[in-house]
This record gives C-alpha cells, sequence and structure tokens, in this order.
C-alpha cells in the first residue's frame, strides 16, 4: 500500500480509531476530522496523525476543511466515511429535524468531501484511489425504529454507485455495511445476547475483521460501486 495519506471521518473512537491507529502502525500518514474532543485524540497526535475539528453538521466547517486539507496536501490515497450519528425516530426533534441531521451527516458531508477533494485521490499515481462510505445493514432492509437513519445510508449508499461511476478509473468508491461489529461497554448481558442471536454466526465482527474488509478493498484493483455486507449471515435469519 502507498504511504499517501489516508482521511478518516469521525477518527477519535470506535471504528475509526482503530483503522487510523492501524494505518498509523504501518507507517501510512492519516488525516482525520472530530466533532468531541477525547484523549484518544492525544496520543494519535503523539503517532503523528493531523487532526481537525469539523462538525459535519456544518455546511461552512466542511467547506474551509476542505479547502485546508487541498491546500496542505498533494493527493490522498483514501477517504473512509466513518463519521456517523445514531438517532431514533422518537427523540425530542421534530420528524424534520431528525431526517434532515442524519441526511447531513451521512449524506450532505460525504457529498461535499468527495467533490471538494475528488483531485488529491485523482493525483495518486499509478493505481486507483479509494472512497469508502462506511454504511450499515439496515440501508438493504430499512428500520421500524430508526427510519430516518436506514434511510440516510440507503442514499449513502447510491453515493457510493454515483461516485464510482464519476470517478472511474481513477477512483474507486465501496461501501461497507455492517451489522454488528463491537458492542458498547454499556451494553447490558440480555441485549448482547438478543443481538447475538440475529447472525448466523452469533458473534461480534470485530475490529480486526473489520479492518481487514478495509484493506480487502484498498488493495483491490478491480472492486468498484458495490456495498460490501458484513453483517455474520444477517441476512439469513428468519
Amino acid at each position: 500500500m502507498s504511504r499517501d495519506p489516508i482521511l478518516i471521518t469521525g477518527a477519535g473512537k470506535r471504528i475509526g480509531l482503530h483503522l487510523a491507529r492501524t494505518f498509523l502502525g504501518r507507517g501510512i500518514p492519516v488525516i482525520g476530522t472530530f466533532r468531541t474532543d477525547r484523549d484518544t485524540l492525544v496520543d494519535l497526535r503523539e503517532q503523528g496523525a493531523d487532526l481537525y475539528y469539523c462538525d459535519l453538521q456544518d455546511d461552512p466547517q466542511i467547506e474551509i476543511f476542505t479547502r485546508t486539507i487541498s491546500s496542505r496536501y498533494d493527493r490522498l490515497r483514501a477517504i473512509i466515511h466513518n463519521a456517523s450519528d445514531w438517532l431514533p425516530d422518537d427523540n425530542a426533534l421534530t420528524a424534520s429535524e431528525t431526517m434532515h441531521r442524519m441526511m447531513q451527516v451521512h449524506v450532505t458531508a460525504p457529498y461535499q468531501i468527495n467533490l471538494g477533494l475528488a483531485q488529491l485521490l485523482q493525483a495518486v499515481p499509478d493505481r486507483a484511489s479509494d472512497i469508502i462510505h462506511i454504511g450499515d445493514y439496515v440501508s438493504g432492509k430499512g428500520s421500524t425504529k430508526h427510519i430516518a437513519y436506514a434511510a440516510s445510508k440507503a442514499a449513502q449508499d447510491n453515493l457510493t454507485l454515483s461516485f464510482a461511476a464519476r470517478l472511474a478509473p481513477a477512483v474507486k468508491v465501496n461501501s461497507i455495511a455492517p451489522a454488528l461489529i463491537l458492542f458498547n461497554e454499556d451494553d447490558g448481558a440480555d441485549y448482547r445476547a438478543k443481538a447475538l442471536k440475529k447472525s448466523l454466526v452469533q458473534r461480534e465482527g470485530g475490529l480486526e475483521e473489520f479492518q481487514q474488509t478495509v484493506d480487502y478493498l484498498l488493495n483491490s484493483q478491480y472492486v468498484t460501486g458495490r456495498v460490501l455486507h458484513l453483517d455474520g449471515g444477517r441476512h439469513l435469519r428468519s
């Protein structure tokens, strides 16, 4: 893999943090965004990550961020859209506000970033660069309690199709649609047992499994415009 930088949105926790640490450990420069300052960001900075505060709910901040990256870097090896928001439909916001918030983070922000940084991706010599959208299993299934979230992830999958066609052959664009990858620390035993039964393999996917999926897409020279499901066979459960 080349030593051109990889941009990861939402690099401060969980999947984004694991990806950032892994790439840095391989000697690959990492550019990361964050919305909440965390102790983990200190560790990433010490490893050499170039981190930027950027609230993806704020269009002007996204525009400033893409201009800043374009002025500081000549090219990008990949953009990994990991930043996410997860709201149930039953929350304190109005229905319109809920849908707008989900679409902003999962669709509008990646759309702006992809367009704003496309030239840096196209500048990578000798091989295709990558955009990877981190989606969700529910994008192809729907949800009764997270309708706005599921709809926004489905729209994000559609971005994959459109950008794959627009940016080929210089840039490959794919999506990963995970189900259960990693429990939260405060998830109770009953919830965990119920969640595990939803897949055929009945376990968490795990961060390393996710990393291997990202690596597969980065190393491939032939896969583009695809949504890769990482769900433990959940689609075969009745």
